[in-house]
């Protein structure tokens, strides 16, 4: 695997390399981040993994600071796995002058559930994101269901601007006990990491309920809310949307379930489609 930190030789490099699949990382890499190598590998001829923690999506008092940074042992895991090329640029790189120009996302999909908690977040993203864009000039780009609300933020992105991408979904990894993957549960203190699984448990329920007939989903979201609250959580939201949108559902449209809520001082998220 050729590591690069620099923008020009990436670029050189990737002239003649075939179909390329983009999947960019924050590092701190774990089997979800694994799988979604192994995914793109189905869909191009090369593989280029990005590690960048993007000051951009953090907003002050969050864990930019203390955000894990472990690239010798991500760039040994992304060998393993067969991905060709990894691009880790330090912040004088992606960000050589101040950030003026940023990409802005619709309200209606950046000021609710994870925007409405996190503000600002997802034009972070997104601007970091259509920098790597710029940078790789993919041809596919895969990015992970478990952060639902981002995956349609970038596809919007992509759409919008007639990027000449294709966006690949890849499926949320769990744990045997159904915890999704994620780089922040390594903040679990041992007793949280056995409660954490309760969150998708207490969203599986739902969906049962959902399945079954019900239809009154401010109730069900206010149950899950509190059998949260009970066990020692602080959530922030449970709502059941619309897939396409994360609107509030009309007739019969495909469904997500989507919640956030810290356990301790760790803040998960996580999403059943219904």
């Amino acid at each position: 695997m050729k590591i690069f930190h620099e923008i020009a030789p990436l670029r050189a490099t990737l002239r003649d390399a075939g179909r390329v699949v983009l999947v960019p990382t924050m590092g701190n890499l774990h089997e979800g981040h694994i799988r979604l190598m192994h995914d793109a590998r189905k869909h191009g001829d090369k593989v280029v993994a990005t590690v960048f923690v993007n000051r951009l999506q953090f907003r002050p008092g969050e864990d930019f600071d203390k955000y894990p940074r472990t690239l010798a042992a991500d760039a040994k895991c992304l060998e393993d796995a067969g991905v060709e090329y990894l691009f880790a640029p330090s912040e004088d790189v992606m960000y050589p002058t101040p950030q003026y120009f940023h990409v802005d996302v619709p309200d209606q999909l950046a000021t609710i559930l994870e925007g409405e908690f996190r503000p600002g977040h997802f034009r972070g993203v997104a601007t970091v994101v259509m920098k790597l864009f710029q940078i790789v000039q993919p041809d596919a780009a895969l990015f992970g269901k478990k952060d639902y609300q981002q995956m349609l933020v970038l596809s919007g992105l992509v759409r919008e601007f007639n990027l000449p991408i294709e966006v690949i979904a890849g499926d949320t990894i769990r744990a045997e006990d159904g915890l999704a993957l994620s780089s922040r549960n390594g903040f679990l203190s041992a007793s949280e990491r056995q409660e954490a699984p309760r969150l998708h448990r207490l969203l599986m329920d739902l969906v049962a309920r959902i399945q079954a007939g019900e239809r009154d989903f401010a109730k069900l979201e206010a149950v899950v809310m509190d059998q949260l609250r009970k066990n020692g959580w602080s959530p922030d939201y449970v709502a059941v949307r619309r897939r396409a949108d994360l609107q509030v559902p009309l007739g019969d449209d495909p469904l997500v379930v989507v919640a956030a809520a810290k356990l301790g001082t760790t803040r998960l998220i996580d999403n059943v489609e219904i």
